[in-house]
């Protein structure tokens, strides 16, 4: 009977708080015209626009954008220290880009230093491969043929070293 109890009593906590939940979320209706339909109705009104005012609204904010816009295109070509700031004057940024330019051009001299070496065997192999090619065309060369090799276990053996104290 006890869990039954407690059970029912959960539900109907439950139901207190959502009703009352409900009651403070709910409008006020008082001052306002449709009760129903909260959005704002962008028409009322909209026959006392008078729409000479918002063309010259419009020009005017359009002409300030066309000054501002010039102004900052002026100052960025022809003064553009006055706008950014000196990244000189920011030691660690300084250094950590003169860091990255050093090991940029670092790096830019490996690549070279490789490239010279690749093209060096890349001759190489070319030569090879010519050779090759070559050997191929005269077909095979008269003399002994190669050498079979053995099957099996190969045995090392160690010499016997004597040390002598």
């Amino acid at each position: 009977m006890a869990p039954k109890l407690s059970v029912l009593l959960l539900l109907l906590t439950v139901a207190t708080v959502t009703v009352l939940a409900q009651r403070r979320r709910q409008p006020s209706t008082s001052g306002t015209t449709s009760a129903t339909n909260e959005e704002w109705n962008y028409k009322d009104g909209s026959e006392k626009v008078n729409m000479r005012g918002v063309a010259n609204l419009t020009q005017i904010l359009d002409n300030w954008r066309f000054d501002i816009l010039t102004q900052m295109r002026g100052l960025l070509q022809n003064d553009h220290q006055s706008l950014l700031p000196d990244y000189a004057r920011i030691q660690p940024l300084s250094e950590a880009l003169d860091d990255l330019y050093k090991e940029f051009n670092a790096l830019k001299a490996h690549l070279g230093d490789l490239t010279e070496k690749f093209a060096a065997i890349e001759t190489f192999i070319d030569e090879v491969k010519a050779s090759r090619a070559n050997n191929a065309n005269t077909g095979p060369a008269p003399g002994p043929g190669p050498i079979p090799r053995q099957t099996g276990r190969r045995v090392l053996k160690k010499k016997a070293t004597t040390t002598t104290s």
